[in-house]
């Protein structure tokens, strides 16, 4: 095959599991979180503020930072169940958290004054907890069919095409 034939094929598009796009998604909100969380270091006033006890309006204490610690554990926490829990488990899980999480990074912009950075983050963020909402709302069934004469179902029969 010549180098010209090759390039003008179509390339292959493999079916990825709802459960990997789910995981990719959340491992993609970890990272944005990451990150915003240490560039904001770099906004002047910032350190100054943290080594004063204070990140935002909240004192710094025991219970913020496990407040803290057990919200961003729980996108974590979804990279893994997304992949191990039964789907039906896993869809919801997925909406429930994926749907507390738009309000909690919705909060994160109150007050802020950088609206281009945090506006930016922020609805990157949001795109992808409505990507996340939107797989798991599209989570593919099952095909069950009826045995004709049988009233027995049968998942494994190919399904047939309607025109």
């Amino acid at each position: 095959m010549t180098r010209n034939a090759r390039a003008s094929q179509p390339f292959e598009e493999p079916q990825i599991p709802v459960q990997i796009k789910l995981a990719a998604a959340w491992a993609s909100l970890m990272f944005l979180y990451i990150y915003v969380d240490y560039l904001v270091l770099h906004k002047p006033g910032h350190l100054e503020g943290i080594l004063g006890g204070k990140i935002w309006e909240f004192d710094i204490s025991q219970t913020f930072m496990t407040a803290a610690f057990v919200s961003m554990s729980l996108p974590s926490l979804m990279i893994l169940l997304s992949v191990t829990l039964p789907a039906r488990a896993a869809r919801v899980a997925n909406f429930v958290v994926a749907g507390l999480f738009i309000p909690y990074s919705i909060f994160n912009a109150a007050g802020e004054t950088w609206l281009v950075f945090f506006g930016l983050s922020i609805g990157i963020e949001l795109v992808l907890l409505a990507y996340i909402l939107r797989t798991a709302w599209a989570w593919p069934r099952k095909a069950v069919h009826s045995v004709a004469g049988t009233g027995a179902r049968d998942s494994h029969l190919p399904r047939k095409a309607h025109a």
